[in-house]
Parts: structure tokens; sequence; C-alpha cells
């Protein structure tokens, strides 16, 4: 919410001061062109992340449905699209043919697209057309695995994830060492230093961790809520949580059979049927107390994996007694359920923001690119619109209070969360009344709001990071004002 012009009117402007400069160069108006294009598409939201992080699981359980990964062939570094469609269609784009129409194959919980004939090396991108209410506000790509950084402490595929989205969630196992240098690197622009505001880090396969044990999955929550705490992660990132995308898609796709299964083993007390969840091989080749099939059991493992088989014994036994209910508790259980608030509140609610930066960037990098005349003050021109965002600031502010709260009490720090946006952007959302409040109220609430903020932005015994953070609450406030002052609500 900029007081002044808006964001997204300073970047178009940006854009098209861009391609008078550049008017003789095509490939760079073709570039600038294509920015301006992607100002109007669909949010691109990118999931990426090293080998195994388990980042076509994470992808399947946000659509709620089976239809990744797209495997190019091996030693690919493909780019897979997920938009929506009408219907299942795939299309690949190679480095040397048109476009070519690929068979989908649908399935009962998703797809599976038909690759034979590829050579490695010769796709690029695969995008497949998915009829899913998950995909009417963005597009999701999946990503080829990030192994490290090179000589100069960059890596490529990451290099390419900045460039075609707008933003990321960044899956990781430990969120240590490699998976912070990769992140690290990508701060190196003006535009990344200052709106470091697109990714949100994933603490992910938590199911794997913590011994089997069916707390796993709490204990890998507040891991990923004292890491944030670091201030070496917050500054990479708008939030950190922990998610089983095996258990949350678990839950997002499971049918009668599996919970009739699984009511079966949960009749068997705990105590008689822990023995048989040790190991894979002992739940599907041993003798259990009940007739379960070999298959049957294959499929469950492979559905939920052993803390997942243990998990849901265990809510069927206290309470989930169908299949609707034992879905929703996985689903939150496995932190899919924060995940996907997440996405909304720091992706899709702040698409254009989101937008404005992917093309901010493109700028710089075009400017450092293809330097020239003029190309001085279009660089101050990009910086001068990061100066004065307020969007992004409201970001960041929002990710200190996740972090720490700024040291705020608990209601100061709720209040702040609440009129930057956190909560959902929307006025009346903003300022916490009823959503057929009249004009006049929300005037008077957003004036009080001003008022007690500026105070707080105004007071000596607040450190000097708890009055900064005021002060962007209060421009929260006027941007608020001003729009209730040209008639939006």
């Amino acid at each position: 919410m900029t007081v002044g012009m808006r964001l997204d009117e300073a970047v178009w402007g940006l854009l098209h001061q861009a391609l008078q400069l550049y008017r003789d160069s095509p490939r760079a108006t073709g570039h600038l062109r294509h920015q301006l294009a992607r100002l109007e598409e669909p949010l691109r939201i990118a999931i990426a992340g090293p080998w195994r992080s388990g980042k076509s699981t994470v992808l399947n359980a946000i659509m709620g449905e089976e239809v990744a990964p797209v495997d190019g062939p091996d030693g690919d570094g493909v780019f897979t699209w997920y938009e929506a469609g009408p219907q299942p269609r795939a299309t690949a784009y190679s480095t040397s043919q048109p476009p070519r129409e690929l068979t989908v194959v649908k399935s009962a919980t998703g797809m599976r697209v038909d690759l034979v004939g590829w050579r490695a090396g010769e796709l690029r991108s695969i995008v497949v057309q998915w009829p899913t209410r998950a995909l009417r506000q963005v597009t999701l790509i999946d990503t080829p695995a990030i192994n490290g950084t090179d000589e100069h402490g960059r890596a490529p595929v990451m290099d390419r994830v900045l460039r075609d989205a707008d933003a990321v969630l960044y899956l990781t196992r430990d969120s240590r060492g490699t998976d912070l240098r990769v992140l690290e690197s990508t701060r190196e622009s003006r535009v990344g230093q200052d709106a470091p505001v697109n990714v949100i880090l994933v603490l992910s396969r938590v199911d794997e961790t913590g011994g089997g044990r069916i707390d796993a999955l709490l204990t890998a929550r507040q891991l990923a809520r004292r890491q944030y705490r670091d201030p070496r992660v917050n500054a990479l990132c708008v939030h950190m949580v922990a998610c089983s995308g095996l258990i949350g898609l678990a839950g997002r796709v499971l049918s009668e059979s599996d919970f009739a299964a699984l009511a079966q083993l949960a009749r068997v007390s705990r105590a008689e049927l822990e023995p048989h969840l040790l190991s894979a091989d002992r739940f599907v080749r041993g003798e259990l107390p009940v007739r379960l099939g070999g298959e049957v059991r294959a499929a469950l493992l492979n559905r939920l994996g052993l803390i997942g088989v243990r998990l849901a014994t265990t809510l069927v036994r206290t309470g989930c007694d169908s299949r609707g209910k034992l879905a929703a508790e996985l689903i939150r259980r496995s932190g899919l359920t924060e995940l996907r608030e997440s996405v909304n509140r720091f992706f899709v609610d702040r698409h254009d923001t989101l937008k404005a930066r992917s093309a901010l960037a493109a700028v710089e990098a075009l400017i450092e690119a293809e330097p020239g005349p003029g190309t001085d003050e279009l660089l101050s021109a990009v910086e001068q619109i990061l100066a004065g965002a307020h969007e992004f600031r409201e970001l960041r502010l929002l990710a200190a209070l996740r972090a720490a709260g700024l040291g705020f009490d608990a209601e100061l720090a709720t209040e702040a969360r609440r009129l930057v946006g956190g909560d959902g952007v929307g006025l009346a959302t903003r300022l916490g009344v009823a959503h057929d409040a009249t004009v006049q109220r929300l005037w008077e609430v957003a004036a009080d709001a001003q008022w007690r903020w500026q105070n707080h932005a105004e007071d000596p015994l607040l450190r000097l990071a708890q009055r900064r953070g005021a002060q962007v609450v209060v421009r929260s406030c006027e941007g608020m004002l001003a729009e209730l002052a040209e008639g939006g609500r």
C-alpha cells in the first residue's frame, strides 16, 4: 500500500522508460515486453531445492493431486510448469524443435506424461495445463535439483528460477550449509538486497526425522520457528515452515479404501502393532495380526510412509473415525495447512508487489548485461522505486514480527501484523472490523490506529528497530486513509 504513486504504476512507467532507452536493441525490447506481459499473468511460484528434498511431493500436496514429477530424460535440467487449463494437456518445448504435444494419461489421483523418445539435454520446459482450483491464481514450477554452488558461489539452476519465477518455495532438509549459501547468492543484486521478500523456506521431509516418532512433525515445527529466529535465516526469507509433503498429500487424496485399511490396523493395540512398524520390510512382508494383503500394505506405505501409518492409526484410535476427519487431521499435522496459508498471505495476497519486484530485477539485470548511455539514470530510477516502495517494507516488517516480534509485547505485535496486512490485505481485515463496516467506521479506526502508532514511532523508550517498525505501520495507516479519501473500500 504505497502512499503516493503505486508500486505497480511506478514499475509500469520504468519498463516503458527502459523500452525507450533500449529501442534499438531487439533482444532487450523483446525481454522488456515480456516483462510487461508478465505483470498481467498469474503469479509464478517455483518450488526449488536440492536433490531428494521432496519438491514434487510438496507440489502435489499443494495441488491435491498426483501430477508431478514429469520426469525428463536423465540429466535434463527441465522446468515443468503447471498452469490452469480446461482439460489435461502437456506441451514440450525443446532447444531445437517446435513445441510438441505430449500424451497425457489421467489416473484416479492424477496423471502421467509420456516422454519416450526425448534425448538428454533436448528438453528445456514442459508446460502442463490442469483443471484445478489450486492453479486459478498461480502457476507452479517444478524445478531441477540444486546441487550446491559453483566456484563463484552461484547455483545456475537458481539463477533461472529467479528469472522465471516471482516467488520461491525453497525446500531444505536442515536449512544450513549449502542451502543457505544458495539463498545468500540470490542477494547479490540491489533488488535482492533491498527486497528479500520472495522466498519462503520450507523444512521438508520432516516425517523422516525424529527416529520415526509420531511427534516428529511437532518437533519439526518447533525447530523451524527456532531456526527462523536466526538472523542469517530470516534475512533471506519472509517465513519458514515445516511440512511433510508426503503426509499432506496423503490427507488430500485419502480414499475410503485407504481409510478402511487403516481402521483395520487401528483395531490392533499399539503395543501389538508397533513391532510390525519398525521397518518397511516388516510391515509389508511380516505376519500382521489382521488380514491385510501385501499389495494393500505396500500401497499404504507408499502413500503415508511408516510414520504416516503410525500417525494415521493413532488418530483413528483417538477419534478420527471417518475418512474426512482423518484426512483433515493428517493435512493439519503435516504442516501443509500452515504452508498454504503462508503462500496465500505472503505470495498470493501480494502478487502485484512480487510481480513488480520481478520486473525491477529484470531491468537491473538488463542494465548490467547491456550498459550504455542513459542506463545510469535508469538504474537510479530502479533504486528510487526500491527506496520508496512501502509494500516491500510491509513484507520485511511481517518477516521481522514472525521472527521475534521486534520486542513488541504480544498485543502490539498482533496489531502491527494485522495493520500491515499479515492477516489479509483488505481494508476491513487490516483494521479488524466487520467486512460490511461503513466508510466512516473504517476511517475512525484507521485514524485512531495511525495516531497510536505515531506515538510508538516517536517513543524514545522504544528501541530503534521498534520505532522503525512503528513507522511502517504508520505509513500503512496513512495509505488506508488515503484510499478511503479516494472512495475505496
